[in-house]
């Protein structure tokens, strides 16, 4: 049967499955969206407010959910606007294929109207990308662009669709299988690797796993938790590792790295075996790199070749999926000598409790009200039934601290690119996977306005999406550098003018809510989630109050500003 490119697109996103795309509609799309009321039944369009906040929305829908985000947006300005969604998306490694329409193929490099290069633009910031010359080329481009998107390390998968193309018609037929020679990811570690691996991990006397985003990835956090119960390791994480291991477990140490906790930080630095699962080293982690757990050898397990000894040596690298290769660990764990984990390693176990009891995280419980105090009863009124996204900033390192995540894919935050703007459309996109679940966003008064327009989003598809916005009424982390490093010179980063979030939240149709003391706090949080409504919290926080502890830039990671 013949059929039209844009039927072919529709027809090829059913067969993988995908249930919504975000978009925002215009010329060199027209067909598409016209072809899309054929199929509402089958395929959800989330109207989104920015092409920004469709890619942002789309990955958030990926990361709660494991599926492959989709976005469809125009061309021009239409696809510049996907970039930093795009980049945000492939700095953390997640399965997005992101549609864009472009001018009639005789037109493209005439400088027509709304032309742009996206896929040159793409090219630095995309797993891979297309531009679709020929209808007969579509159907397999989007096979090949799902399976790209989701497999080996995943990442955003760009796809340009000339008008042209999109109104040609040919023969339908979709592969049921892809093969392509020049991409084969390695799944399976190399046993001689493991062999060794397993070898060095259970001579060690002080091993300390550090497991990033690549473990939530790959569904295998049930492995790791096996890995450090079973032979008494404690877990330090990344930002993105957060919930890859119970944030609630003895072992757990939390967060590594600039704004990590002290026991995690001293511990990277004190072991004598580091394993690294699916973490690639950041200079956020790493502080001052010669300095980074000098006493350590080092295992890495990473999908991704190229991120193996890219910022730091190691001495056993492993390429492999991190499910696959930490139960093929566990497994070979079997045939070495029985021993009491624990008591081999009861010296180590016992100095970690002690990092862990004396240098606690805390903060200043002073006049005001303080931000950690607002996440702190966020997470006891919600427990670990609930997604959490966050802007970037204070209020992302906040709740990296004072939230205690349980469950995989329960933080949704931007990570490798830090992108402001990013939670609420994000927290958007979870809300559309799971309509049942509990979602919040965790915002800076900055962050939030800069896609506010979603507000309209969610309130037009009633998406019950909650923002608690930490409101100090400036760019708080900016302004703690100033502070700490520019001698309080507070260079552009208070704002004089904000909105009334409370009314603005009401413009929209939203719920808008206010707290300035602690004893507000509680009230405004079980009010907002007994409404199955968009709420925003406007909770008004000391601007003076900093992340602590805090490692400066090109320090290590034993200088940390502890108050």
């Amino acid at each position: 049967m013949k059929k039209t490119g844009a039927e072919i697109l529709l027809e090829s996103l059913k067969q993988e499955g995908v249930d919504t795309i975000f978009g925002f509609p215009g010329g060199a799309v027209l067909n598409i969206y016209d072809t899309l009321l054929r199929y509402s039944e089958e395929i959800r369009h989330i109207l989104v407010r920015h092409e920004q906040g469709a890619v942002h929305a789309a990955d958030g829908y990926a990361r709660s959910s494991g599926k492959v985000g989709v976005c469809l947006v125009t061309s021009g300005p239409g696809a510049t606007n996907t970039v930093t969604g795009i980049a945000t998306a492939c700095m953390d490694s997640v399965p997005l294929v992101v549609f864009t329409g472009q001018v009639p193929t005789l037109l493209i490099g005439n400088d027509a109207f709304q032309e742009a290069d996206i896929v040159g633009i793409t090219r630095p910031c995309t797993k891979h990308n297309y531009l679709v010359k020929d209808v007969r080329d579509l159907a397999l481009i989007v096979k090949q662009a799902f399976h790209l998107a989701r497999t080996g390390r995943p990442g955003p998968i760009l796809v340009d669709l000339p008008k042209d193309v999109i109104a040609d018609i040919t023969e339908f037929s979709y592969p049921s299988k892809i093969k392509m020679r020049s991409y084969n990811p390695t799944y399976q570690g190399h046993a001689g690797q493991i062999k060794r691996a397993v070898k060095l991990i259970a001579k060690a006397h002080k091993p300390l796993i550090y497991a990033g985003g690549g473990v939530i990835l790959s569904n295998a956090s049930k492995e790791l938790t096996a890995l450090g119960q079973k032979f008494s390791i404690p877990v330090t994480t990344t930002l993105m590792g957060l919930g890859s291991f119970p944030g609630n477990h003895p072992l757990f140490l939390g967060m590594v790295g600039m704004h990590g906790t002290f026991q995690a930080n001293m511990s990277i630095t004190h072991c004598d075996l580091l394993i690294a699962i699916g973490a690639r080293f950041d200079d956020r982690v790493t502080g001052k790199v010669e300095a980074f757990s000098p006493h350590s050898k080092k295992i890495h397990i990473d999908i991704d070749p190229t991120s193996i000894s890219k910022n730091v040596p190691v001495d056993i690298p492993i390429v492999g999926d991190a499910k696959n290769v930490l139960k093929a660990m566990l497994k070979s764990f079997e045939e070495e000598a029985a021993q009491d984990w624990s008591k081999m390693r009861a010296d180590w176990l016992k100095q970690v409790a002690e990092w862990k009891r004396t240098s606690p995280l805390t903060y200043n419980s002073g006049p005001g009200l303080k931000p950690q105090f607002v996440i702190q009863k966020i997470n006891e009124i919600t427990g670990d039934d609930v997604i959490i996204t966050t802007e970037v900033g204070q209020n992302q390192m906040w709740t990296a601290q004072f939230f205690t995540f349980t469950k995989p894919r329960t933080l949704i935050t931007s990570g490798g690119l830090g992108t402001m703007g990013f939670g609420f459309p994000a927290a958007i996109g979870a809300q559309v996977a799971f309509p049942e679940k509990t979602v919040i966003d965790i915002a800076g008064d900055g962050s939030f306005q800069m896609n506010v327009q979603e507000l309209a989003t969610a309130v037009q598809y009633n998406l019950p999406v909650k923002v608690a916005i930490l409101n100090n009424h400036c760019l708080g982390m900016v302004r703690q550098w100033q502070q700490l490093f520019c001698d309080k010179r507070y260079s552009h980063t208070v704002f004089e003018v904000l909105p009334d979030f409370v009314k603005l939240a009401e413009a929209y149709g939203a719920v808008g809510f206010r707290a300035t003391k602690s004893a507000e706090v509680e009230p405004v949080i079980r009010e907002a989630l007994s409404l199955r409504r968009p709420v925003v919290m406007d909770f008004v926080i000391d601007p003076s109050e900093c992340v602590y502890p805090m490692v400066p830039a090109g320090a290590s990671l034993t200088e940390m500003l502890l108050v």
